[in-house]
C-alpha cells in the first residue's frame, strides 16, 4: 500500500466516523469489486500508445458513489475534491494525482450504458450473494413505484420528455416513469425489475417479476384478479395478492416496501436524472444490486 502524501493524511486532534464515512466503510467491504470489474474489464479501455487509462475499479467505484448520493457527473468531481472520506473510498491522493474530470465520469457511465452492463452487473450481485447463502426461495413480493420526471417544457427541445407519461394515483397526478420490482419473501433481494412510463398498470407486469418456481406471490391490491397470469409463469404459486404479507405470523408491510424505499430515500432516486428510460432504467439496474448489498450488509458483515 503506497504512504500517504500530506493531502490526504489528517492531523485533526479532534475528530469522529461519519456516517459518510462509516457507510462507505461498510460498502467497501460487502461490494464483490473482483466480480463486478469482470463483468466491465472486456470493454474498458487497454493502455496502449496514448494516456493510460484510470484503473477500472477506481472508476467503479466512483461510479457507484454517484449512485448512493445521488451525484451528476459535475457534482460527482465536486464531491471528491471535497470530501476526504470519498476520496479514500476511490482510491485518490490529491498529493499524487487529481479528481478525474466530469468528461472522464460522463464517458464511463456512456460505456456501462451502451453496452448494457446495469443488468449484468445486478446479475452479478445476486450471484455473489446466493454464493454466500442468500438465496431466492419460494415466496414473492410484488411492488412498484413511481419515480418522477420534469414535467415542464421549459428546455431545449421545448417539450416533456415524450417516454414518461402521467398518471393519477389517489386524488393527486403524477408525471414520470414506474419501476415495478419482484422481492424475494424471505431475503427481500430484490430478483427481478422492470420499468415502464408512469401510466402503465401494475398488474399489466406482474409475469416479468415472477422467477417461476415460486410457491407463493404476495402483493397489493393492484395485482388482484391476476390468477391466471400468476399460474402461467409460475405453476405451483399460491395467489396472496390484496392480502396483507406474513411471514412466521407476523404482518410485515414495513419489510414489504424496504426496498424501494432504499432506491428511493437513501440513495435519492425519487426523481429520474436523465431523458427517456433506457438511461434511468440502466441505472435502477445497478442502483437495485445496490439495494440488495445494502439491505444485507449487516449479515455479510458478521460472516
Amino acid at each position: 500500500m503506497r504512504q500517504l502524501t500530506l493531502a490526504s493524511a489528517s492531523f485533526d486532534k479532534h475528530s469522529k466516523q461519519t456516517r459518510r464515512a462509516k457507510f462507505l466503510a461498510e460498502m467497501d467491504q460487502v461490494v464483490p469489486w473482483r466480480e463486478m470489474c469482470a463483468v466491465v474489464e472486456p470493454f474498458y479501455p487497454r493502455a496502449g500508445n496514448g494516456r493510460p487509462p484510470i484503473g477500472l475499479e477506481r472508476m467503479l467505484r466512483l461510479h457507484l458513489l454517484q449512485h448512493w448520493f445521488n451525484l451528476s457527473d459535475p457534482a460527482a468531481e465536486e464531491a471528491l475534491y471535497d470530501s476526504l472520506s470519498m476520496r479514500r473510498f476511490v482510491g485518490i491522493d490529491l498529493g499524487r494525482e487529481p479528481v478525474p474530470d466530469e468528461t472522464t465520469i460522463l464517458n464511463f457511465r456512456h460505456l456501462l450504458e451502451r453496452h448494457d452492463l446495469g443488468k449484468l452487473l445486478f446479475d452479478r450481485v445476486n450471484q455473489h450473494l446466493a454464493s454466500r447463502g442468500l438465496k431466492v426461495a419460494g415466496g414473492t413480493i410484488v411492488d412498484a413505484t413511481i419515480i418522477a420526471a420534469p414535467s415542464s417544457t421549459k428546455n431545449e427541445a421545448k417539450a416533456r420528455d415524450p417516454e414518461m407519461h402521467q398518471t393519477r394515483k389517489g386524488q393527486q397526478w403524477y408525471f414520470g416513469m414506474k419501476l415495478h420490482i419482484g422481492v424475494d419473501s424471505q431475503t427481500k433481494l430484490i430478483h427481478s425489475m422492470e420499468t415502464t412510463a408512469a401510466n402503465m398498470h401494475d398488474a399489466k407486469v406482474l409475469g416479468e417479476l415472477l422467477h417461476g418456481d415460486e410457491t407463493r406471490v404476495y402483493g397489493d391490491q393492484a395485482y388482484r384478479g391476476q390468477k391466471d397470469v400468476i399460474r402461467d409463469h409460475a405453476p405451483n404459486a399460491r395467489d396472496f395478492t390484496n392480502q396483507r404479507y406474513r411471514h412466521r405470523g407476523i404482518v410485515d408491510e414495513v419489510e414489504r416496501g424496504k426496498n424501494l424505499l432504499v432506491i428511493k430515500r437513501v440513495f435519492g432516486f425519487a426523481k429520474v436524472r436523465y431523458r427517456g428510460l433506457a438511461k434511468n432504467t440502466h441505472r435502477l439496474w445497478v442502483s437495485c444490486g445496490l439495494a440488495n448489498l445494502f439491505i444485507v450488509r449487516h449479515r455479510l458483515l458478521r460472516a
